[in-house]
């Protein structure tokens, strides 16, 4: 058996050209307008100290995008066991308003160095004005083409039967494109 998927996949070359030719005017601004506010955009070391700050970004609010947060409450050591996986392939992106974490990226790069996945991104609901999680995205692509790699990856374009979101919106934005794969399945025992 089989049925289609789909994945929010943006194909890098360089900074440069993501910059003048993937996204349009709207997605550039965003992330110069994070830069114009404040907001520093760097790669981090994983330690406790991130593991701390990614805390507090989790802990902002129970509810985010009309749903509940998983990640809201969890302690220090479920919080740093969640994020110390994959640590040799991992880069962690972080955006800073002063001293304080306000959004980070996790990228994660399969074992070709060709393909990176974004498996978190999350941003303060409060300093949504800032535009943070554009300017993270930034980050990730320059982080991506510095490395070589060809594909930064963001989950799915599309989820269920709908087809459209403000989540597909940003993406879109930001150049990533819908791609259909097939999945198929093996069973696993005899029929």
């Amino acid at each position: 058996p089989m049925e289609w998927d789909n994945y929010a996949a943006l194909p890098v070359t360089t900074f440069d050209h993501w910059w003048t030719e993937q996204i349009g005017f709207k997605a550039r601004n965003k992330a110069k307008q994070a830069e114009k506010k404040g907001v520093v955009i760097r790669e981090v070391p994983f330690d406790a100290n991130l593991v701390k700050r990614i805390r507090e970004v989790y802990n902002e609010s129970p509810v985010r995008q009309g749903t509940r947060n998983t990640h809201y409450g969890k302690d220090f050591e479920t919080v740093y066991r969640e994020e110390a996986t994959f640590l040799d392939t991992s880069v962690f992106i972080g955006a800073f308003l002063g001293d304080s974490l306000i959004g980070f990226i996790k990228l994660v790069f399969d074992e070709t160095r060709t393909q990176a996945d974004l498996l978190n991104i999350v941003s303060m609901i409060r300093h949504r004005d800032k535009a943070p999680t554009n300017a993270l995205v930034a980050q990730a692509v320059r982080s991506c083409a510095e490395r070589g790699i060809s594909y930064l990856v963001y989950s799915n374009f599309t989820y269920g039967k709908r087809q459209q979101s403000s989540l597909s919106d940003f993406k879109e934005r930001n150049g990533f494109q819908r791609i259909d794969v097939p999945r198929y399945y093996v069973p696993l025992t005899r029929v």
